[in-house]
């Protein structure tokens, strides 16, 4: 089998000490020692969150935790404010819908991030305050696009809502302060930026959240946020945990941490703006907005004389790059470029020149070596700017 390296929004490269910490023996998961490994990942976790509140670990994808704050945080029939701004967004919207609750759209256009003052306007209407709980996303895979997250804390503060945050592709990636912008519910999980495999989801959960859940009505069993953290408190999971997973999110952390996490941030900026960069050299269109850019995944249409589902495949069967199609709407029309995981700058620019080979054996013309160029410039400029 061809050597492949993952350019995805997720699952990603994972490095081999990460894969090699799966390999360890398993334990018995009610035991001192399984104590210890979950202390560990929580007390890594923290950090990244910006939070000294309790982590709940659970053994599902990011999609479960994202249900687990639903079904923990309301009863039937409440209004919740949706502000997608793209395909998971949307999906974190239809969970809240298929428990019962009722859900309105807070729109903004694919490509742009939420617009601080829309939320603010549309809250300040909210006399009555008949909206329980807000529903953000901190960054979209699907569309490439970050969200100020700290732009968005004063007005919901002011409103009072519950505030839940998918922030599965942004947390270790961006900066997150938790406790100081006032969110109460923020969900992760583990093969994104911590660059582990997929397996284990994280939600962070504030004091006041959890005195909702005590009153919350949805039914839960396997998410239910209360029994987990009692278990939690014991050093244990309420069911069998992915403890392979977590032994592999332990030494991701680990990892993390020795980077440290600002150079973590500036790292996945970094790359970015040279796969913009580069993809614009190429005849690229990038789809988010220059104020909206993620840090994690670039979002373009390809060269018309391209398309994008004959690119991906020939970049994935010919030359071992493994990129990501469009989601929803976009489906069959870009192309996505993760910058997440154990990857370095030498497989960035391997990647951008398999794009560029692609390109030509596509029939369209560009100059040689135009994208990678591009990239080089950018990676020199952030280095020679500081922003390493």
């Amino acid at each position: 089998m061809q050597k492949q390296l993952l350019f995805l929004p997720g699952p990603v490269t994972v490095a081999q000490p990460v894969l090699a910490a799966q390999a360890r023996p398993l334990i018995n998961h009610r035991s001192r020692a399984f104590a210890q490994l979950l202390e560990r990942v929580v007390e890594g976790l923290r950090p990244a969150f910006g939070t000294s509140e309790e982590v709940i670990l659970l053994g599902s994808s990011g999609t479960g935790a994202l249900e687990a704050a639903i079904a923990n945080l309301f009863s039937a029939g409440e209004m919740l404010l949706s502000c997608a701004m793209g395909a998971f967004g949307e999906r974190f919207a239809a969970i809240a819908r298929a428990y019962g609750c009722s859900v309105e759209a807070l729109e903004t256009p694919l490509g742009a991030a939420l617009d601080p003052l829309a939320l603010e306007r549309r809250l300040a209407a909210d006399a009555q305050r008949r909206i329980a709980g807000v529903l953000l996303t901190h960054n979209e895979t699907s569309t490439g696009v970050a969200n100020d997250m700290a732009a968005f804390a004063p007005a919901l503060r002011a409103h009072g809502a519950i505030t839940l945050v998918d922030s599965v592709s942004g947390l270790g990636a961006s900066e997150f302060r938790m406790d100081e912008w006032g969110y109460d519910v923020v969900v992760t999980a583990s093969q994104k930026a911590f660059a582990a495999s997929p397996g284990a989801a994280m939600v962070a959960v504030s004091e006041r959240a959890w005195k909702r859940i005590a009153g919350a009505r949805l039914p839960r069993f396997y998410f239910d946020l209360s029994r987990a953290r009692k278990a939690a408190r014991d050093g244990e999971t309420p069911w069998t945990p992915p403890i392979s997973i977590l032994y592999g999110l332990d030494e991701a952390l680990r990892r993390y941490h020795v980077e440290g996490a600002q150079a973590a941030y500036a790292r996945h900026a970094r790359y970015a703006g040279a796969v913009r960069a580069a993809l614009e050299a190429l005849g690229f269109t990038i789809f988010s907005r220059p104020s909206a850019h993620s840090p994690t995944v670039v979002t373009a249409y390809p060269p018309a004389s391209a398309g994008a589902k004959a690119l991906l495949e020939l970049l994935r069967e010919r030359y071992g790059i493994v990129l990501a199609g469009g989601q929803g709407e976009l489906a069959g029309k870009v192309v996505r470029f993760g910058t997440m995981g154990d990857i370095s700058e030498g497989d960035l620019l391997g990647a951008i020149g398999a794009i560029e080979l692609a390109l030509h054996d596509l029939g369209v013309a560009i100059g040689s070596g135009v994208g990678t160029a591009a990239a080089v410039e950018s990676l020199a400029a952030r280095v020679t700017s500081g922003v390493a």
